[in-house]
């Protein structure tokens, strides 16, 4: 920018004379009249009335005129800017009307169709399924048990064998109540039911803790903030994995019908040792797709098993903390995502749809008691 000078010379400061200034306002004018929606005419706004403009440039150039230039300068430049903001409004007020217009046409309903019928509402899928479970589950001697979702941090981690250090106790993945030091969490897991059914009841326990948990993970297809879990737990004489695989194989063909396969395999979890994940026999292909390229399954991708959940024996600390006995007690524990059950089971393949409340996605479920 340059300095006052006492010899000036309008013809210096090319940017603001006349013929300059109005060569702007033609290539403003032209520009809004050409936009063609909203979008445009924010981007034409941009370009001739904001801050780095060629008006709003040619702007700054005035400080550095003398004084007896300053006003007619300033003049021709505010007059040139008034006229190309009138012609952006009256353009934005024609654009708003063409769109209302359109809209009014496009998202027309017609009231006068007759209404002859109250049409039927449906529950949601995720509560019909959490309760067949847990109908399979009293079948076969089990309790449902509930526990608040605003949970102490002890129970929700120390007493499940969870060290402080553990990745699942940052902010990364549990949502704290008031500060991490509160001490006070959205449970992460319905674990915590286990633990307070171990304190609350006496022994043998033979549980059933279906419920909503709360991770700080991103909505997509296959995740949610805000899920729901169903776990199990047994607490006996004599337990042993055996029976565990055999209450997981029964759920299964209660769940994906007869016949259906699982495996176990190794995995770790601070709250049960050892420790396994179940998958599933693909209920699609039924592991035929496996080195078949003629035959792809989608479903499993040609795998022929899908990872169910994770299960295991308790803990021998866990059971401590509780004050039960791990020398003459023992017990099992699995736990599995309702979500990806419904999924499996109904071949729903985005979970955003069962949280976005939209009624066609209940009805297509049907109205069950």
């Amino acid at each position: 920018m340059s300095a006052p000078n006492s010899s000036f010379d309008p013809k210096q400061v090319a940017a603001l004379n006349e013929q300059a200034v109005a060569e702007m306002v033609t290539s403003a004018l032209a520009a809004i009249a050409s936009a063609s929606d909203l979008a445009k005419l924010k981007e034409v706004r941009l370009a001739h009335a904001g801050d780095r403009s060629p008006l709003a440039l040619a702007n700054r150039e005035i400080g550095a005129l003398p004084p007896a230039a300053k006003a007619e300068a300033g003049k021709r430049v505010g007059q040139a800017r008034g006229e190309i903001k009138q012609a952006l409004d009256s353009r934005q007020a024609a654009l708003e009307a063409e769109r209302d217009e359109r809209v009014l046409v496009e998202e027309a309903v017609d009231i006068t169709l007759p209404v002859d019928r109250q049409p039927m509402g449906a529950r949601h899928p995720l509560t019909t399924l959490m309760e067949r479970v847990a109908d399979v589950f009293v079948a076969m001697g089990y309790e449902i048990a509930e526990g608040p979702e605003v949970e102490a941090e002890w129970v929700n981690f120390d007493a499940l064998n969870v060290p402080p250090d553990h990745p699942a106790r940052t902010m990364q993945d549990t949502f704290f109540v008031g500060s991490p030091d509160s001490g006070v969490v959205l449970r992460t897991q319905t674990s915590p039911i286990q633990i307070r059914a171990m304190l609350d009841r006496e022994l043998p326990v033979y549980v059933i803790a279906p419920g909503r948990v709360y991770r700080t993970d991103e909505l997509d297809a296959t995740h949610t903030p805000v899920f729901h879990q169903i776990e199990g737990l047994a607490v006996d004489r004599g337990i042993t994995m055996g029976d565990l695989r055999g209450t997981l194989d029964h759920f299964a063909e209660s769940m994906f019908g007869q016949g259906i396969r699982t495996r176990m395999r190794p995995s770790y979890f601070p709250f049960t040792e050892p420790s396994a994940e179940v998958d599933l026999e693909c209920f699609v292909c039924r592991g035929e797709s496996v080195g078949n390229p003629e035959r792809p399954c989608r479903t499993c991708g040609s795998e022929g098993w899908i990872e169910w959940g994770g299960c295991g024996m308790v803990n021998p600390r866990v059971l401590q903390a509780v004050g039960i006995d791990p020398a003459e007690y023992r017990g099992f524990a699995f736990g599995m995502g309702v979500e990806r059950t419904l999924m499996f089971r109904n071949g729903v393949s985005d979970m955003r749809d069962m949280v976005e409340g939209d009624v066609r996605f209940t009805l297509a479920f049907g109205v069950e008691a």
